[in-house]
């Protein structure tokens, strides 16, 4: 990247915690929000836990746009909100220097569809809500987005799994290091608790069944995990060129310093099992920051605490990073805040650029007994005060998409 990306803004509604400060208590507090589903009865799944986002729509949007939404497009349109509040940048300062919106999403309004179709069933085309239509698609989050805060530049919708929120934030700070932006909002937003899309995932066993302890269900690089366990939730970063960011003053969480992607070409569920290709994304990233692996001091991994994903992630952070992976520090939140698919790798993207700005990493919660498999230097629950110059964080999703991010310290 020619221009430094640095990150000025955070804004988040998840399981543990909104807004930027409410994440990192959440992840400080190191307490899961994992819970049986309450959302509908769990009851016909084998998967019965969540991590449920709690917020009021109204504390933030008038009732008229409120109802005009769904829990999708509020959760991003809420994270966008607080994200250019806590970057202190003002309307026409967004609107002046062409900023624009790129939103990942795996499911997009879907499980707003699936509520109107019921609606469709039990009343027929009179039942259904007119605003379905401008709902469901995936780049509805980020055109609210736009038309909400008059973002006249680029505006894209990512659809990539549980990538999507990465490969969102990554292609957004492509746009300014290359210098075709000045400021982006990009993250992501997932609302999938919903009977039919949340049994969808139970159906093809990819979701943990320890609900007799959900806060133990989601349990990254845990010898006994067994599936991850679905969450909802949203985060958005106000990314800006470093030089206009310290032009109006502003504080700087964090730099974004390169970004890689790849497929597996595999299996749409399972993970290529040499973990090459998830290892060259990381390799990737690491090239366009122009960075060697010696100078990483950390790994956000993926950990999805799904069997086949973990042991391969550390598969692929030994191919990236040689014999320095015996010496990185690495975790995963996930047992914290479950995975919200595509949101996820926003919220730990942001996460990530806390821990930068205050010397501190977060653990990996739940994780007892490590798996063999996974021999590397996992951070145990309740983190470790440390600072790092420069840290990589990962997102892998179904169609074996890979993303990877290399992040510093603010210059």
């Amino acid at each position: 990247m020619r221009r430094r990306v640095a990150i000025t803004g955070i804004g988040a509604i998840t399981p543990i915690g909104n807004g930027a400060e409410g994440l990192w208590s959440g992840v400080q507090r190191g307490i899961s929000a994992v819970q049986r589903v309450t959302r509908f009865d769990p009851s016909n799944f084998q998967s019965q836990v969540a991590a449920h986002a709690e917020f009021e729509p109204l504390d933030y949007l008038s009732p008229q746009r409120a109802r005009r939404l769904d829990r999708y497009s509020q959760l991003a349109l809420i994270a966008s909100r607080q994200a250019i509040d806590d970057a202190g940048i003002e309307g026409h300062e967004l609107m002046a220097n062409g900023a624009g919106a790129y939103i990942g999403s795996a499911l997009g309004g879907v499980a707003y569809g699936e509520e109107q179709h019921a609606a469709y069933v039990q009343s027929g085309t009179h039942g259904v809500s007119p605003l379905l239509a401008l709902s469901v698609f995936g780049g509805a989050a980020s055109s609210n987005i736009s038309i909400e805060f008059g973002l006249n530049g680029p505006c894209l919708a990512y659809g990539n799994s549980c990538a999507a929120g990465m490969i969102a934030i990554g292609e957004a700070a492509r746009l300014i290091g290359d210098g075709r932006a000045t400021v982006m909002l990009a993250g992501g937003a997932e609302a999938p608790l919903a009977p039919l899309t949340f049994g969808a995932f139970s159906l093809i066993r990819v979701l943990s069944t320890r609900n007799d302890d959900p806060a133990t269900a989601s349990r990254p690089f845990d010898r006994d995990r067994d599936g991850f366990v679905m969450a909802e939730g949203s985060c958005v970063l106000v990314l800006e060129d470093a030089e206009f960011a310290a032009a109006r003053g502003a504080r700087v969480y964090a730099q974004i310093d390169g970004f890689g992607t790849t497929n597996d070409a595999y299996h749409m569920t399972a993970p290529h099992p040499d973990g090459a290709y998830a290892g060259r994304a990381i390799c990737q990233a690491l090239a366009e920051a122009g960075l060697p692996a010696e100078e990483i001091g950390y790994v956000n991994a993926h950990g999805s605490s799904t069997v086949l994903n973990d042991s391969t992630e550390c598969k692929a952070i030994r191919i990236a990073l040689g014999r320095h992976a015996q010496r990185v520090a690495v975790s995963g939140t996930k047992g914290l805040h479950g995975h919200a698919l595509g949101a996820t790798g926003a919220m730990e993207t942001a996460i990530c650029a806390m821990a930068l700005q205050r010397g501190r990493l977060p653990g990996t919660a739940n994780l007892q007994h490590l798996d063999p498999a996974c021999d590397l230097d996992l951070i145990p629950p309740g983190g470790r005060v440390e600072q790092v110059e420069h840290l990589v964080t990962n997102a892998f999703g179904f169609g074996g998409v890979n993303a990877s991010v290399v992040m510093s310290v603010d210059s």
